[in-house]
């Protein structure tokens, strides 16, 4: 912020036949902001994922409805509701193993980052100063 001093010199009429001097000293003060600007750009990242020997969804319904079904064929009244829920379940885990292993696969994809510059830019000032035992502020743009 830079202070510059102020003197101005009024001159007031008081009635027709004199005249008043006087002085007034203040001072104004610029104010300034920071301004930030950024420009993109591009880089290529590339990383080893993981992929295969997971979970295999339909396996595991496809499996569950099979099991379910020869399940149902053994037992005889709640004994035969127990066997198709046990058979249900073991036909979704089984049908459900992924029969892939998993692998390491590099993947690569294009990331947008930014550099930021900033600068110091003039806003506004401010004018204080005292005339006729008034403290006056003006702010103002130049």
């Amino acid at each position: 912020m830079f202070k510059k001093l102020l003197t101005v010199g009024f001159i007031t009429v008081v009635g027709c036949s004199s005249a008043v001097a006087e002085t007034v000293t203040g001072t104004v003060t610029d104010h300034f902001k920071t301004v930030i600007s950024q420009t993109p750009y591009n880089v290529e990242i590339c990383r080893d994922v993981t992929v295969g020997g997971g979970t295999n969804t339909e396996g595991a319904i496809l499996g569950g409805i099979i099991g379910g079904v020869i399940g149902n064929q053994f037992g005889k009244g709640s004994g035969k509701e127990a066997a198709t829920g046990v058979g249900a379940l073991i036909g979704a885990i089984q049908g459900g193993k992924n029969n892939s292993p998993s692998r390491t696969e590099r993947q690569c994809g294009i990331e947008t980052r930014y550099n930021e510059t900033q600068k110091e830019v003039y806003s506004h000032s401010i004018m204080t100063f005292w005339a006729n035992g008034k403290h006056h502020r003006i702010k103002f743009h130049k």
